[in-house]
């Protein structure tokens, strides 16, 4: 077996430019340093650096543009605001119920709980609304059962 040895990686003062018997000059005195770091606590519990947020926007209102097939809507809401209350706005504008509409943000589907902010909407980002296909089904069964005639399904056979 064979033994490596360790070399100790040290320089002395003569191979960095000085002389053996001189000590090093006493660092110059530094201002103290001014903590204007300002620190933000994010969602998974890490502690980081606040953004720069210098930009001539309102944080309390976002504009989201929210599109269906056929149309684009811009709706102005607050940024802390859920899913679910962006909900029952669009509501009001595309006369779909809260519980037939599916939202996309990022190519997922948000619950109606999920805030906006913190899943990273922001001013003017695009968000998708889908209407249910399981209620969009039920829907188009009902407007066919509902057209065609209830007939008794065979002829009463006693007659009096």
């Amino acid at each position: 077996m064979i033994k490596l040895r360790s070399k100790r990686l040290t320089r002395t003062l003569s191979k960095l430019g000085g002389s053996g018997n001189k000590s090093p000059p006493p660092p110059s005195p530094s201002p103290p340093p001014q903590n204007n770091i300002k620190w933000e606590l994010r969602p998974g519990g890490m502690l980081v650096q606040k953004r720069d947020t210098s930009q001539d926007e309102p944080e309390g209102i976002i504009t989201v543009r929210v599109s269906t097939v056929p149309h684009c809507h811009h709706i102005s809401i607050q940024s802390t605001s859920t899913f679910g209350e962006l909900k029952m706005i669009l509501s009001l504008v595309t006369s779909l119920e809260p519980r037939e509409q599916r939202i996309l943000f990022r190519g997922k589907e948000r619950d109606d709980e999920e805030y906006l902010h913190m899943v990273g909407v922001r001013d003017n980002d695009k968000v998708l609304l889908l209407e249910d296909p399981a209620i969009k089904e039920k829907k188009m069964l009902l407007s066919l059962v509902g057209s065609q005639p209830i007939t008794p399904p065979c002829p009463p056979t006693i007659s009096v």
